[in-house]
């Protein structure tokens, strides 16, 4: 580590304490910029990655609301606003228990340079709160989005930051707060994406982050001569992105093998294809957070309680939960088993240890910040078309997401080669992604 990751570090550290995340997510990035500081020492000297580092604004608010007991409940909101120098905010919003400041400014900070890979013209921010969707009835879900807009509708708009969905928080939700937003505003406008699609949504938009991993994946394998096409693959999670990666991998030959929830993962040798991908629905939509079920419900499958997929041998690992669900011990098993090909669907799903294991050992990485970037793009496109006041078919999108993740992987190839690490497309999302931001920071002075 150099003395000018370093120093950020303490910076970053000093000002945001008991932010574990957040300090890991800007260390990662940090570790692959030091050649960028090298060749450009004008971002160094102008200040431009200290003030990356700072959001624009942290907002943390109150949310009561009403449970259908008639009792008073208070849970807590966040916004932060991390960096608008190439277009509005746009970043997800994740109701779930985990959710603190920290969490939101890792999340924040990881979608400026996700966002910048796009080509699309957005800023990076994030939200959420520790409400947790599980066990609680439409009404009460509804209230508490009602009550979340009721503060967050001050702060955003169609060209200042345009919230979507994350984890907890899908189309339901973001109905709720998109009429709530209009109750406060008296105004229609593209403020949320996620809508539905009879609303102002976009087709494809749903398993579009899903899609756009597989697609991310595919560009990978290309460029090492291989395809997705007869390769075994581990997914974990269950949700929407996990659905969206195991339909795509289905469609162009691939067999998927295992998700997993909170509870163990599920194996499956046969494949998770057919009425079982349609039965990912169900299991999401039951809001158990549970897997235990499929293995129930088809006799061929296998339930591991209380354990990770990473000990099963595939070709290729795409962990799909959430942070940090591949630890050291996960990523020597992944290595052991010779899994050629591992691409992070969900953010931050590597620990900075388990991270260098694999690359240390060969295995091909694709970054979150570029390969989860499909959710993001379409959400610019569902932008794009509320502007323009119409609707592309689900292939128009599908089309452009995949010329965008197309996109994206070469930005990661070219830039890792111009900085003399070849096939590291961690280093080379991290560094595309940065150079396009501090240009524009640069060019913008000091705000």
């Amino acid at each position: 580590m150099s003395e000018i990751t370093q120093k950020y570090l303490e910076i970053v550290k000093k000002r945001n304490p008991g932010e574990p995340e957040f300090h890991q997510a800007v260390e990662e990035v940090l570790e692959s910029l030091e050649p960028v500081f090298e060749k450009y020492p004008e971002f160094v000297e102008s200040g431009v990655v200290e003030r990356l580092l700072e959001p624009d604004r942290q907002i943390i608010f109150k949310v009561p609301w009403i449970d259908d007991n008639g009792k008073s409940r208070v849970n807590r909101g966040f916004r932060v606003q991390f960096n608008n120098a190439l277009g509005p905010y746009k970043g997800g919003i994740r109701f779930h228990p985990s959710v603190n400041l920290g969490i939101i400014k890792f999340l924040g900070f990881e979608q400026i340079f996700k966002n910048s890979l796009t080509t699309l013209p957005l800023g990076g921010g994030k939200g959420g709160s520790d409400f947790d969707p599980k066990g609680k009835s439409d009404a009460e879900i509804m209230r508490f989005c009602q009550s979340y807009m009721t503060e967050l509708y001050k702060y955003i708009d169609a060209d200042t930051d345009v919230p979507a969905g994350d984890l907890g928080v899908g189309a339901r939700e973001i109905g709720y707060m998109f009429g709530q937003y209009k109750r406060l505003t008296n105004k229609w406008e593209g403020v949320l994406t996620g809508k539905g699609v009879g609303w102002g949504g976009s087709l494809a938009r749903t398993e579009a982050t899903g899609y756009g991993i597989v697609y991310f994946v595919e560009n990978m394998l290309r460029a090492h001569g291989e395809t997705i096409k007869g390769k075994t693959v581990a997914v974990s999670g269950f949700g929407n992105v996990a659905w969206g990666t195991v339909s795509k991998v289905n469609q162009l030959g691939g067999k998927v093998v295992t998700i997993s929830g909170p509870d163990g993962y599920v194996y499956d040798e046969e494949g998770i294809s057919g009425e079982k991908v349609d039965y990912l629905l169900q299991l999401r939509a039951s809001n158990n957070d549970i897997v235990a079920p499929y293995a129930e419900r088809f006799p061929g499958a296998k339930f591991y309680p209380g354990e990770r997929p990473w000990g099963v041998k595939v070709d290729i690992a795409i962990p799909c939960a959430t942070q940090n669900e591949v630890d050291l011990e996960d990523a020597k098993n992944i290595v052991a088993n010779g899994t050629k090909f591992y691409c992070e669907g969900s953010n931050m799903p590597t620990s900075l240890d388990a991270l260098k294991h694999l690359q240390e050992n060969n295995v091909i990485v694709g970054p979150a910040k570029a390969a989860n970037a499909g959710g993001v793009s379409v959400s610019a496109l569902e932008m794009t078309q509320n502007s323009m006041r119409l609707q592309w078919s689900a292939e128009e999108v599908d089309q452009k997401l995949q010329t965008i993740m197309a996109s994206i992987f070469n930005s990661c190839q070219s830039a890792a080669k111009e900085f003399g690490m070849e096939g590291n497309y961690v280093a080379g999302a991290n560094i595309a992604g940065f150079l396009k931001v501090a240009k524009a920071m640069l060019a913008q002075g000091v705000v």
